[in-house]
């Protein structure tokens, strides 16, 4: 899967970007968190269920309030064993329907490193999944990469927040030219509530 666009091509940029995302207390708004370019202006908004009222599902939306995905939790009858919970991102048109965007299956244990992620319905290589995680989003190290094996984004905490050890509610993510950001950012928004930071409830 090249880089480009996947849920807007107005969010891939020709030159690399570093966005920042900074936490919403659950207190405030409800939890999710904002995401800021290098000038703290504002791109991406994401809110979860604090706000929504919905568990296991989030919205992404635009510096403008714009609708970009929803983006759902889906079980199975195996879901009370830990497995075989899946997420499934979403673009809207303006008559509620629905087309699929992403799918990513979450991990049964914490100790998973590895997660794949699976772009739209059809399968297009050789391989299994469109783009992974390698590393530990807790620990706000890790990057995607496709399925030929090129970094397309790196997560990683700021030096300022490392001096204030508030690692936890400011990083970084660097990504590469070409590379959809409103796709990385549902991906990171579902990492977020796998591991039960600010958008889980």
């Amino acid at each position: 899967m090249a880089a480009g666009a996947i849920v807007n091509k107005l969010y891939c940029s020709a030159s690399q970007v570093v966005l920042t995302v900074r936490k919403r207390p659950h207190v405030v708004n409800g939890g999710g968190f904002v995401v800021t370019d290098c000038s703290q202006k504002i791109i991406f908004r994401l809110d979860g269920c604090g706000t929504l009222g919905t568990k296991g599902e989030l919205i992404l939306r635009g510096a403008d309030g714009e609708f970009l995905l929803l983006i759902r939790k889906k079980g199975s009858m195996f879901e009370a064993l830990g497995i075989h919970r899946q997420w499934k991102g979403y673009k809207v048109d303006d008559e509620g329907a629905e087309k699929l965007v992403f799918s990513l299956k979450e991990p049964n244990s914490f100790l998973v490193k590895n997660i794949k992620v699976n772009v739209g319905h059809k399968r297009c290589n050789i391989k299994d999944w469109d783009f992974e995680i390698r590393g530990s989003f807790p620990d706000k190290s890790c990057a995607i990469v496709d399925s030929s094996g090129k970094t397309v984004a790196q997560v990683g905490v700021r030096k300022e927040a490392q001096m204030m050890m508030v690692s936890k509610d400011l990083y970084q993510v660097v990504v590469q030219p070409g590379f959809d950001q409103a796709f990385l950012c549902g991906v990171i928004a579902v990492l977020d509530n796998i591991y039960e930071e600010s958008t889980h409830c």
